[in-house]
């Protein structure tokens, strides 16, 4: 008997370590429930239940297969290796295949697992899944992990011009199991499961990701760099959640991309070319993950922004969560997230410079509280844009590039669509007046909705001397 642990790879197709373990005989399925693993991890929610709902699709695929899927539970990764050496035994499991994830925590539990089972005379196979080149095979010409995209993305480029990641076959039917498949679940402990209304929005399953894979490929893709930045249209994939499911694989969104721009990367349609380029700066910031392991632990990426003197303004930072700051496209966009499990990346990267540079609150807590409430949260890329955005990160935004959310708003809501569908008690105001309520001055007098917590001018020249006052990079390596 030989055993897949799924783990953030839900699917059946181009699945590699799946495909591994039916080649070498009889297949069993496992998957670990962990709740305190998943409450230290901030997961949210809504991504734990559709975890959950993809898992009952999942179990019902395999299970046409004849492939079981078994549930099984334990608080944390530590005692996983416990568990899974159990498992092993009950069975007489020869092999574990799974395919790799790359946060530190992820590492270290996967290295624990082999350690146990393979003293247990049971061999653990780790297989490149999740993205297109192993970490540490994309390299600087002295041998260091790039720490700018533009770079990172032309040798990948190369790569894949040589060379391009093949979609793995489905495996076939295997003769029937004596052992049952387990019920999957409805709900973990101490993560309360999503309204009806967003569990609608994202329907579980392969089929659906396919669905939305081919639509957006054939009727979306050649518009998304026109309208990628606006929220009131439906210029992106909506694909993040399976994405970071593993429900559908980068590399069949690169083939789908690529088969309607005739194979090609960097000529042809531009609209899925950008669309490339998005599944690439996933990719990046995996690679930064494994290459600067400080992001996993809370650090920031460049050392000497450790010392920037953030607000310590409990105040602020509940209106910016609970979507009161008075600054329409700021609460707009977390009404969205609140109510959806989701938010538009443009907007991801506007409320964010108004948390770290408008309000001057550190990232750490904006990235917290996207992860307890994002539907797609993933550690790398989540970490990747906060950390982009306030300026603390790799190929970040220089920290004088403060987006001026009243101009954000203009430019990319004109019409005030995006804004009056999540604040309705704005709908009386015009599309000049909708942006900046508060410029009414004595005639403001919308019901409900607060007048700006902050001055924006003045805020911004409070970020730019906080940016200024840091000591140099230079300085922060010699006292280290």
């Amino acid at each position: 008997m030989h055993l897949i642990w799924l783990r953030t790879d839900l699917r059946l197709h181009d699945n590699t370590a799946l495909a591994a373990a039916c080649q070498r005989g009889p297949v069993a399925a496992v998957y670990l429930i962990t709740p305190e693993q998943w409450l230290a991890h901030d997961d949210a929610p809504c991504k734990v239940d559709f975890w959950l709902r993809n898992l009952q699709h999942l179990s019902q695929a395999l299970g046409a297969l004849n492939i079981p899927l078994l549930i099984r539970h334990a608080a944390t990764w530590d005692q996983a290796p416990a568990v899974l050496s159990q498992l092993c035994r009950e069975l007489s499991v020869e092999s574990v295949h799974v395919n790799e994830e790359y946060g530190i925590n992820e590492s270290r539990r996967d290295t624990a697992v082999a350690q146990v089972l393979e003293a247990d005379g049971v061999t653990f196979h780790r297989y490149l899944d999740q993205l297109f080149f192993q970490p540490g095979s994309v390299l600087t010409k002295t041998g260091t992990y790039f720490q700018v995209f533009s770079q990172f993305r032309k040798v990948c480029y190369a790569r894949l011009h040589s060379a391009l990641p093949r979609l793995v076959a489905r495996p076939k039917a295997q003769a029937p199991l004596t052992l049952k498949r387990d019920p999957i679940p409805e709900q973990v402990e101490g993560f309360e499961p999503p309204s009806e209304t967003l569990r609608a929005l994202w329907p579980a399953g392969e089929d659906e990701a396919r669905r939305r894979l081919d639509a957006f490929a054939d009727q979306q893709i050649s518009y998304y760099k026109d309208e990628r930045d606006f929220p009131a249209k439906p210029g992106t994939s909506q694909l993040s959640a399976y994405l970071a499911a593993g429900v559908v694989s980068p590399r069949q969104c690169l083939h789908a991309a690529l088969q309607t721009n005739q194979g090609e990367f960097e000529s042809g349609d531009i609209g899925a070319i950008t669309w490339i380029n998005e599944l690439l700066w996933r990719e990046f910031y995996k690679h930064i993950m494994v290459g600067y392991p400080r992001v996993s632990r809370h650090r920031a990426f460049r050392p000497e922004t450790e010392a920037l003197a953030w607000r310590d303004a409990p105040r602020d930072l509940a209106a910016w969560q609970q979507a009161r700051t008075g600054l329409p496209i700021i609460d707009a966009a977390m009404r969205q997230l609140l109510e959806t499990g989701w938010m538009h990346n443009r907007l991801r990267m506007v409320v964010a410079m108004f948390l770290t540079k408008n309000l001057l609150i550190d990232w750490r807590e904006g990235e917290r509280f996207f992860m307890r409430h994002l539907i797609d949260g993933d550690l790398a890329a989540n970490n990747g844009g906060w950390q982009w955005s306030s300026s603390t990160g790799t190929d970040s935004a220089p920290y004088f590039r403060i987006f001026s959310p009243l101009s954000q708003s203009e430019k990319f809501d004109s019409e005030g669509v995006f804004i009056k569908h999540w604040l309705p008690e704005l709908a009386t105001l015009n599309k000049k007046e909708v942006h900046n309520p508060q410029a009414l001055g004595s005639l403001f007098g919308v019901a409900d909705y607060p007048r700006s917590i902050v001055d924006l001018k003045k805020s911004r020249e409070r970020a730019l001397a906080a940016f200024r006052n840091l000591p140099s990079r230079q300085e922060v390596a010699e006292h280290e």
